[in-house]
């Protein structure tokens, strides 16, 4: 009997590292975009997205998350919502992300859903902004590169933002014919991208569908139900393509499995 009560133990001990290296051992996925309409001196540049953190902690100031994101060397930081979660609402690890990352390169912020249902929506926003963020709900802005230039649009995640459609509509008529990038928390609003013809969008919030199985992918996303379509990696239609980052953090769901949290790192490449 105590043969079995001993194996039983080791099973449950050996699970739980299982479950913490899933849920802690962050992976960058290194991905290249190749456009012919970008810039040419946008040619190399290097983008790093940042999603659902969830005010998740990864060691003291978010030391280990901070090491990896070092490493990449972006140009730029686009932070695409999520980053404190609706039932953890102190926002002392997400600024401590943000107070990391700020020195590195430009970083731009759209919201997520968690950010309004926490309830420190408005908090959150004036303490981005006075740690140097760009913040981009439902606004756009120009990256400027040796005379080249592209637009930055991002659409704002409160539920107020009911229209999407509209607002990425007026979003893109600002931008004109320039190459466009968008951050925005959904991308099971692909069709709607596609439609305006938007360049290259940043997405998270599916959380990579949480358990990740091979041949089949994620098993559940929010907004996309089981099996969902949209949960990593690049997703293309015409000149439109989209970014899934599967993000850091977890809500309801306290664990991943096959499903590391994950920086992506993006490099534009001119055909």
């Amino acid at each position: 009997m105590k043969k079995y009560v001993r194996f039983f133990i080791q099973l449950l001990s050996l699970g739980a590292a299982f479950l913490y290296w899933q849920d802690n051992s962050i992976v960058t996925t290194r991905m290249q975009a190749s456009f012919p309409n970008l810039p040419r001196n946008f040619h190399g540049y290097r983008i790093l997205q940042i999603s659902d953190l969830q005010n998740k902690s990864f060691g003291y100031q978010q030391k280990r998350l901070l090491k990896k994101i070092k490493k990449i060397d972006a140009d730029l930081i686009c932070i695409t919502g999520d980053l404190l979660d609706a039932n953890r609402t102190n926002v002392e690890d997400a600024m401590s992300l943000i107070q990391g990352i700020v020195p590195l390169a430009p970083v731009y912020y759209v919201s997520g859903n968690h950010e309004f249902r926490s309830g420190m929506y408005e908090e959150l926003l004036l303490q981005l902004q006075m740690a140097g963020v760009h913040i981009l709900e439902n606004d756009t802005a120009k990256l400027e590169l040796q005379g080249d230039t592209i637009r930055l649009m991002g659409l704002a995640d409160i539920r107020a933002n009911k229209n999407y459609s509209f607002v990425l509509q007026k979003l893109k008529k600002k931008c004109g014919n320039h190459f466009t990038i968008l951050l925005s928390h959904r991308p099971e609003l692909f069709s709607l991208y596609v439609k305006q013809n938007i360049d290259l969008i940043f997405t998270g919030h599916a959380h990579g569908g949480q358990i990740r199985l091979p041949f089949i992918g994620g098993l559940f996303a929010p907004n996309q139900g089981f099996l969902p379509k949209y949960t990593s990696g690049i997703h293309s239609e015409g000149r439109t393509n989209m970014v899934v980052s599967r993000g850091l953090g977890n809500s309801r769901f306290p664990f991943r499995i096959g499903n590391r949290p994950e920086l992506v790192e993006v490099v534009l490449n001119r055909e």
